[in-house]
Parts: C-alpha cells; structure tokens; sequence
C-alpha cells in the first residue's frame, strides 16, 4: 500500500516507523543495533530515545538503555569493537547515549565510558588549524560525516559535566570543515577536505572533495542543529554558527527538486544523466530544517519548505504494508579513499548500491517525522 502523501494524515508516521524497527527484535534486542558499537546504530537509537520523549512512551527509553548497557561495562570500557587507538569518529556517535544515561541514573560506568571518549577526542589527530581527522586511517581528511559524529557529543557533554571547552571545541570543529569545504558559487558543502592535498579524490588547489554528496550535506545538517540544542546563548560562537547555519539552510533549498521536494545524491549535480533522489540525505536534510525552524534557528526558511519535502519523501520513497513501514532508495554508503580506492567522482557516487529498509536511511525518515509532527503541534 502507498503511504499517504499528506503530512496533515501523517500524525502517527513516527510511532509505525518505531514499531516497525521493534518488529525487528529478537528477545527485545535488534540485530543491527545489539550487534555492535557502531554509528548508524547510535543514530538509530537518537531516533527512538527522541520518540520516547515525544510520545511519552517508556518503553522507548528502556530499549535504548537495554541497547546501550550491552556494550557498557561497570569499568567504563566500551566492548561491540570500540578501540581508543583507533582514533574513528564514528565511534563516538553512540556515546551520546551515555550523557542521558548519567544524568536519569547516576552509574558511575556511564560517566566512565563517556570520559573514554572524551579521552579518544582530546588525542585524535588533527590539521595544522586543529580540526579533527575524521580517523587515524585518514591523514589530514575532515569529512563532513565526522562532524556529526562528535560535535554535538562534545556540545551536550560540556552541558552535562560543566566543562565549557568542549563547546569551544565543538563550535571550532563545525566552523572549521565548513570554511574548507564550502563551496563559494552553490553554498554547499563538499563531501570532504584534504589539508595535504595529497588524495586523489581532492581538488589540488582547495582541497575540497570533487563533489556534494546529499546525505554528507545531511550529516552536517544535523551536526549543526543537534549542537546548537545544547550551546549556552551567551557563546561567543553561537551566533556565527547559526549565520552558517542559515546560510547552508538556503544553499541547501536552492538545491531542492522541484518537482519532487526532496534532494538527489549528487546535490551539484541535479539533473545530470544518472542522478537519482535519495532517500537518506533527504530525511537528513529535512530533520535538520524543521528542527531549525521550530528552534528558531532559521529565520527565512518557510516551514512549508520542510512539509513539502516531508510529503515528497513519503510519495517517492515510502510504502506500508503488514510488515510496516519501509523506505526505499537508500545510498547503501559513500566514502573516500580508502584500500578499494573511492576516487569521489560523479561516477563513483552512482556506483555505490541502493537499498530498503536499512538503519542509515529509517533512523533519519523517523528522525524527520518527529520533527514534523511536532511543527504540528
């Protein structure tokens, strides 16, 4: 059956999306989320934990706890893979859990594991200007998707344990990639920025990846807004970061479709031969300007930008059934470099499969259905 394209109709979306992921568990455990410390079960997590609150359902919250106590020993040390050497970003992302886990219950493991991460932060390396390399693997690369694995961590653990720095670290982090990455003609953002230049992906004069990959656009997007929620007003980078934000945000509706309201997978490249709308970014992007316009972040945005969007993701991307609720046209995953060299071209972002169902694109669709529901009111 074809979702409906109403977002008027759409009020429940985000409680079938939950239960179609809960449908999933096996003995109260997802396979995807239980199975390891990774990122894209993080932000499946973020989406379900937001859901409790909306809902004011506590089953929500106690699968989150559930998930994330499989991974946390009573020493603070973090199994499912995590390694501190290994300097990975991504790593951090479920960390964010540990900060509300500390502050409802008081374990002491929580503030453990979360002072694990803070100490992987304080080593990782950097650029010459400080900002983070997205892993060890990678020499001198900020990567727009980083920036969401940690910022709003760093911005929501200087929140919980009173230590500012960390939101200095986290402003300096989001200002710097977007200087290097910003692409002065669109307002984009490239997917990635090679301080050495050395990366055969990279532009030799800037540094900037060759493209504008949407659901890089998206992770951004949401570093930004989910950083925000927690900076102190009397920052002194509050404001720039949301001049930037607002900046990105028109940039980012310029590249809309306009016949669909959603976004294609190579955003600087719309309507170019083989170009598709994807799914991911799309639901990223949309989470992001409904979260700013109901902050008030986004001062010349119209929400009927994000419902636009919202209704184009459910016409093109979404169909229920008894199984529940699935989205389709999912970039399976994009990056740069690496041993099976990703050189960043056009050719190389249509390369990569497309999928349904999967975390990386239903945690997003259910971020941004919150969002909307709550714009509703």
């Amino acid at each position: 059956m074809q979702a409906t394209t109403s977002v008027r109709n759409a009020q429940h979306m985000s409680v079938k999306i939950a239960e179609t992921i809960l449908s999933r568990c096996v003995d109260g455990y997802h396979p995807s989320i239980g199975n390891k410390w990774g990122y894209v079960a993080g932000m499946a997590l973020t989406a379900i934990s937001r859901l409790g609150d909306w809902a004011e359902e506590p089953r929500y919250h106690e699968l989150v706890k559930r998930h994330i106590d499989v991974f946390i020993q009573e020493d603070g040390t973090i199994e499912g893979g995590y390694a501190l050497d290994e300097y990975n970003l991504d790593h951090v992302n479920k960390g964010k859990h540990l900060l509300r886990l500390w502050r409802e219950t008081g374990e002491a493991k929580y503030e453990k594991a979360a002072r694990l991460l803070e100490a992987q932060l304080i080593g990782q390396p950097r650029t010459e200007e400080g900002g983070f390399w997205h892993k060890k693997i990678y020499p001198y690369q900020m990567w727009l998707d980083g920036l969401y694995m940690s910022s709003p961590f760093m911005a929501e653990f200087a929140a919980t344990f009173g230590e500012p720095v960390w939101f200095d670290e986290a402003a300096r982090q989001l200002l710097l990639v977007e200087r290097h990455t910003r692409n002065p003609q669109t307002g984009l953002l490239h997917h990635a920025w090679d301080e050495s230049k050395e990366q055969r992906w990279c532009d030799g004069a800037t540094g900037r990846s060759r493209h504008v990959w949407g659901r890089a656009m998206g992770w951004y997007a949401m570093a930004l807004v989910d950083a925000l929620e927690h900076f102190p007003v009397r920052h002194p980078k509050r404001g720039q970061l949301l001049g930037i934000f607002e900046r990105m945000a028109n940039a980012v509706v310029r590249a809309q479709d306009q016949d669909s309201g959603v976004w294609y997978q190579v955003m600087d490249c719309n309507g170019r031969e083989g170009n598709y709308l994807e799914s991911s970014g799309s639901c990223m992007l949309t989470y992001a300007l409904a979260k700013g316009i109901r902050f008030k972040y986004l001062s010349e945005i119209d929400r009927k930008v994000v419902e636009r969007a919202y209704e184009g993701i459910l016409d093109r991307f979404v169909t229920e059934d008894e199984q529940g609720v699935h989205l389709h046209g999912i970039c399976h995953g994009a990056g740069l470099g690496g041993r099976k060299y990703r050189d960043g071209s056009y050719a190389y972002y249509l390369s990569e499969a497309k999928v349904s169902d999967v975390l990386m694109g239903v945690a997003p669709l259910l971020l941004a259905s919150i969002e909307l529901e709550r714009l509703q009111g």
